[in-house]
């Protein structure tokens, strides 16, 4: 090829790509390449600093016995079947109030629900732990001019996971209302006038018209939900101190950072990161598999 039908080559077809590639750049320097490195560290031990020594598959053998490893994933299908329900059927009904046009101040109210949700997470589980701290909290304030005693909320193994439950439900009970409310939307109005006219009341409208056609709405919240389940990182961090009492409220993602950060496992921080990965997909695809056909 000529020099000139080369530049005719690149002008044409070269330049675009050209233009693009910062993006790809940038991508493989900070994603790919993370990605692949930390498989590659997988297999190894290394602290930071020394020489890496590769171990083969021991640190994932290790990880199968790993009962910390065990236990926060069985934290997170606790915490999960404790608030995900809970806050997906409140996510519901409060779309379902918002959208009907009949309440004044809908926009006062969408604000004011999906306020938690934008407030940094830092700030709101400071705050929820010193409303449930045992000796000064406003919780337990409340609870003595009834007579109840002092409730160690933050101590109690079953008592910690029900208050990250709370604080997760708190928060983002609106980021789901906003999804249901962009679900109902959708439906069409005919279908809900025709139900009038057949004599069905609001009530059997919701449960024979709105909750049918939401459950592909539902079933993306619920995923949504599960992979925020086992990634929580900062409710824990901050309102039980990483995972007490007895790690008790210990996610994967804690995990994971306690020992790459604070014990310098690199190697064996990376292989939590992919059987992390692995479960988690597992569970996304049950979820779509086996509810989304339902939900179609």
């Amino acid at each position: 090829m000529t020099q000139n039908s080369i530049n005719h080559f690149f002008k044409k077809y070269g330049a675009p790509y050209l233009f693009i590639s910062p993006f790809y750049i940038l991508f493989a320097v900070f994603m790919v390449y993370p990605v692949i490195n930390s498989l590659y560290l997988s297999f190894h031990q290394w602290n930071g600093s020394t020489e890496r020594i590769y171990v083969g598959w021991e640190n994932y053998i290790n990880l199968i016995h790993d009962g910390v490893f065990i236990q926060s994933l069985i934290n997170c299908v606790i915490i999960f079947f404790e608030y995900v329900p809970i806050m997906t059927f409140f996510a519901v009904v409060l779309a379902y109030i918002l959208n009907m046009g009949k309440l004044k101040l809908q926009s006062f109210f969408r604000t004011s629900i999906f306020i938690p949700y934008i407030t940094p997470v830092i700030a709101v589980g400071f705050v929820f732990s010193l409303l449930l701290d045992r000796d000064y909290g406003l919780v337990n304030l409340l609870l003595g001019y009834l007579g109840i005693k002092p409730v160690e909320w933050l101590l109690t193994p079953t008592l910690a996971r029900i208050a990250i439950s709370v604080l997760v439900t708190w928060r983002w009970l609106g980021y789901n209302m906003i999804i249901m409310l962009a679900g109902l939307q959708s439906i069409p109005l005919e279908l809900y006038d025709a139900a009038k006219v057949d004599g069905a009341s609001g009530t059997q409208s919701f449960f024979r018209i709105t909750l049918p056609l939401m459950r592909p709405i539902i079933l993306f919240a619920t995923v949504l939900s599960t992979i925020g389940t086992f990634s929580l990182f900062t409710e824990p961090l901050i309102l039980t101190q990483g995972g007490g009492p007895m790690y008790s409220t210990l996610t994967p993602v804690l995990y994971l950072y306690s020992n790459a950060f604070q014990y310098l496992k690199f190697g064996y921080s990376s292989s939590i990161a992919y059987v992390y990965f692995i479960i988690l997909f597992i569970l996304t695809r049950f979820e779509w598999r086996y509810f989304g056909s339902q939900a179609v």
